[in-house]
């Protein structure tokens, strides 16, 4: 499987407990909802980076 897609599917996990993490505290200041949001923002910087390399021309 593409490495790609794993970090997306690891994303959509993420993304699935930021939003039961903020309703569960009722907003979005709880420290566990602002580490969770921290490990998605982690996620998608990583999967933007790996997509950045794809489309890096060979030199």
């Amino acid at each position: 499987m593409k490495r790609s897609l794993l970090i997306q599917l690891r994303i959509e996990r993420a993304r699935t407990r930021l939003h039961a993490l903020a309703k569960k505290h009722r907003g979005v200041q709880h420290p566990a909802v602002i580490k969770q949001s921290m490990v998605l923002d982690d996620l998608i910087n990583q999967y933007n980076r790996e997509k950045a390399q794809i489309k890096k021309p060979i030199e």
